[in-house]
């Protein structure tokens, strides 16, 4: 794909977004930044233009808004604005149990993880098929691959992408159009912080740094990787998920997201 592609990264403000939002303009891409921190976002921005002396677009926007997704290609539309490269990035996680967990955080959570990723990806794909050029990376989780007991709704939201991710590469090939997803294990980000706690031991046994996710994630699109799972720990786990009974993985997992038995 042309140095001269333009890609929309969404929560580019911090944590892989960032990363990957420094890979991209290391090709010489075109960003368009998304997230609801400006100032953060002004700020990468900014550093971005000054080392690959490229063009980065803030553009600051609430994706637990159900009228933003179309929001946004309203505006880069009338800007004329063509998006080659979709990064869905933006998500969050809750930890707790899903009775007593806030109902409007996990509603908010299928809103950022699942919906938004949805439409933005309904939006912006036809346009790439038309042109026989583009992509989209979604970023998932190794939590994708099993059920989360203790994360509920944040690993069937996980799931969600990657089942997702794979169904859409399937129906967009021939097209010149190239779908990943993006699977990483426990990585150093804000993340534990958002969720809630910080005494989940998946958090704490982290092994994979921010950057590795981000390069890892960013060399898989490139190389039209459907699936990517960063690290060989998580491949490893991965592996071992498949193999073994899914009644164990729920206790394991269960036990990882320290939930007290009840």
């Amino acid at each position: 794909m042309s140095a001269t592609e333009t890609v929309l990264i969404t929560g580019a403000s911090s944590g892989i977004g960032l990363e990957l939002a420094k890979c991209f303009a290391k090709d010489g891409s075109r960003l368009i930044l998304v997230a609801r921190n400006t100032d953060a976002l002004e700020k990468l921005a900014e550093e971005l233009r000054r080392e690959n002396k490229i063009e980065a677009i803030v553009l600051t926007a609430d994706l637990s808004q159900p009228e933003t997704p179309k929001r946004i290609f309203d505006e880069l539309s009338a800007r004329k604005t063509v998006v080659n490269v979709l990064v869905n990035n933006a998500g969050f996680g809750a930890i707790g149990s899903f009775d007593e967990l806030p109902r409007e955080r996990q509603l908010e959570m299928i809103q950022v993880n699942v919906t938004a990723l949805t439409d933005l990806t309904r939006l912006f794909l036809p346009g790439m098929i038309e042109r026989h050029r583009g992509g989209i990376l979604n970023v998932a989780s190794v939590a994708g691959f099993v059920t989360g007991p203790g994360m509920a709704v944040y690993y069937a939201t996980k799931a969600f992408v990657l089942s997702f991710t794979e169904a859409i590469a399937a129906e967009t090939r021939n097209t010149g159009i190239y779908v990943s997803t993006l699977c990483p294990g426990p990585t150093p980000t804000n993340f534990g912080a958002v969720a809630g706690s910080k005494n989940v031991k998946l958090i704490r046994v982290s092994r994979t740094s921010v950057q590795k996710v981000a390069r890892d994630g960013h060399k898989a699109f490139r190389y039209h990787h459907v699936v990517c799972i960063s690290g060989f720990q998580n491949k490893f786990l991965v592996l071992l998920i498949r193999l073994a009974p899914r009644w164990l993985i729920r206790r394991i997992v269960l036990k990882f997201n320290g939930f007290p038995r009840r």
